[in-house]
């Protein structure tokens, strides 16, 4: 990897930095995604309610909208590249696994080196690209991106194929979920119902329902309200929308119900969340 990298490099959502990363910063969020590469020892995030020490060579895996904190990290103590929450939401495959990627946080050198090597790998040629003189640099470090997002999917979806059991876990059946997912996403701000996804992917509502269960590890509802617990974090980036704006554009018809199920999700009021957005 090249010695000489630009401190803060940003290319149309995507940034990157090894020289004067934070040693502290306290706990906020983004509608970005965020991993780190750990260089050195000593350091220690925060990730939602979970708190890591990562050793050198593991990789720390922040996603869009999740409350996170630099504890504490040595002078150039990791290498960190974040990239906007679009490259992930224009991809229906990867926005369908999205609720498994989430669960993963920490990649451990120990644990899984050929797939940490990859990905630090893959990071070093997406900033060796940045830094080079070809054409289309974008393209190419969004392809990158894609390329490591792709060696996680294969891993989390491998560790949760574990867990939903070999007889459920088929490529027709994910196609169903895939639809499924993909149509929640893009009428979650509407009174959709089971009934009503079940009928777009051609299943029985029972039927559906058993195998989304099986494969999101949530009910429809449960999944519905996360959908529009993340909508609602997107609009709340947006300061010209009041709370009770962002409540009801996401698909909430009721403000309790929106605050109960936002807590929740995320440990904290809209009001408090808005507050922690960098």
């Amino acid at each position: 990897m090249k010695k000489e990298i630009i401190k803060y490099s940003n290319i149309h959502g995507v940034s990157f930095s090894n020289q004067n990363v934070p040693t502290v910063f306290p706990s906020h969020w983004h509608n970005s995604a965020e991993f780190s590469i750990i260089l050195k020892k000593g350091c220690v995030f925060r990730i939602g309610e979970e708190t890591f020490k990562p050793e050198p060579g593991d990789i720390l895996l922040v996603w869009p909208s999740e409350l996170h904190e630099i504890k504490k990290a040595p002078e150039e103590g990791y290498i960190l590249l974040q990239f906007s929450s679009a490259i992930l939401e224009s991809c229906t495959d990867i926005l369908t696994a999205l609720r498994f990627f989430t669960k993963f946080h920490h990649l451990s050198m120990k644990k899984e080196p050929e797939l940490c090597k990859t990905i630090t790998g893959q990071i070093n040629e997406l900033i060796e690209t940045y830094t080079g003189s070809q054409q289309f640099i974008e393209t190419r470090c969004k392809v990158i991106i894609y390329n490591i997002l792709l060696q996680i999917g294969e891993y989390v979806m491998q560790e949760n194929k574990d867990l939903i059991g070999v007889e459920h876990y088929s490529d027709i059946t994910w196609e169903y979920i895939r639809t499924a997912c993909s149509f929640i996403s893009e009428h979650s701000a509407e009174d959709i119902s089971q009934s009503d996804v079940a009928a777009v992917t051609g299943l029985s509502p029972f039927y559906f329902s058993k195998i989304f269960k099986e494969y999101t590890h949530m009910t429809f509802p449960a999944y519905l309200a996360g959908i529009r617990v993340q909508s609602a974090i997107n609009l709340l980036a947006d300061k010209e929308h009041t709370i009770t704006e962002c409540a009801y554009l996401a698909g909430f018809q009721s403000t309790t119900t929106f605050n109960k199920l936002f807590r929740e999700h995320t440990g904290c009021t809209p009001r408090e969340f808005r507050k922690m957005h960098d």
